[in-house]
């Protein structure tokens, strides 16, 4: 994967996290748990910003982010999807340990444990690769400045 290959699909990933985040807009108000469905509105979108950005200033400003480094971005952003829809989901469980403030306003009374393990486990693994990435996106964006001597 080049390095312009996989930035393109960061933004890609993150153009549609944002529509399909506005268009669950509109169904927040139909679900059981609205308040948890407001919270899934919000990921949508915000992560989708958040790789709009990541994508944007790797297609158009100087860096030495790497190969390896886009994959990790590339898969930060499928793990997001998978957080991003455990939450669409918990607007049905109402699911309580991961999100336990969100989910006291939205009344939630906690789902199965298999449901609780969902949320849970993608909640880790997209928060983990987001940190990751981001992490990687700095270092790369600070190597090209040490190397050209930009400050």
């Amino acid at each position: 994967m080049s390095v312009h290959g996989g930035s393109r699909q960061v933004l890609i990933h993150g153009m549609v996290l944002v529509l399909v985040g506005l268009v669950w807009g509109l169904a927040v108000p139909g679900t059981p748990y609205p308040r948890l469905a407001l919270g899934a509105h919000i990921q949508l979108v915000t992560n989708g910003m958040l790789f709009i950005v990541m994508a944007t200033a790797m297609l158009t400003l100087p860096h030495s982010v790497g190969p390896k480094s886009v994959r990790v971005m590339v898969v930060a952003a499928w793990l997001t999807w998978a957080m991003a829809m455990s939450e669409v989901a918990n607007s049905w469980w109402g699911t309580t340990h991961t999100l336990p403030i969100a989910a006291s306003q939205a009344g939630a009374t906690g789902g199965e444990r298999w449901q609780e393990l969902v949320v849970t486990f993608t909640h880790i693994a997209a928060g983990l690769a987001l940190i990751i990435a981001w992490t990687l996106l700095v270092v790369g964006f600070l190597k090209h400045a040490s190397r050209t001597g930009v400050k």
